[in-house]
């Protein structure tokens, strides 16, 4: 009887011994980011811009749907990089209608046809 342990002991010596990461590995290529000799790091352009971009003052929620591919896509992107999926799709949206103004002129003349 002295042996059997509840699973609440075997969690709380688990969470009390530090995790050992081995070394190498995927684990340690999705940590480490390599460097250039300024001490930046090498992401594409559009990475960077994601990463600087703040939505920390948005207070608006809206829910969407996403189909399974793009769902685990945004979780296997948020696991390397650290970005979230909500700030990635509000920077994706916000580039999006930065990258195609004829949208804004749609609802323009929209709002324009239905006040007259």
């Amino acid at each position: 009887m002295e042996k059997m342990k509840s699973l609440a002991d075997q969690l709380r010596e688990k969470m009390a011994k530090p995790e050992v990461k081995p070394a190498g590995g995927q684990e340690a290529a999705l940590v480490k980011k390599p460097r250039d000799k300024e001490g930046t790091t090498n992401d594409p352009p559009i990475l960077r811009a994601l990463a600087e971009y703040e939505n920390g003052d948005h207070k608006t929620m809206v829910h969407f749907r996403f189909d399974k591919q793009t769902v685990d896509f945004l979780n296997q992107f948020k696991i390397v990089t650290g970005i979230d999926a909500t700030k990635f799709v509000a920077f994706s949206v916000k580039h999006f209608i930065k990258e195609h103004p004829e949208l804004k002129t749609i609802i323009k003349k929209f709002i324009q046809n239905s006040s007259l």
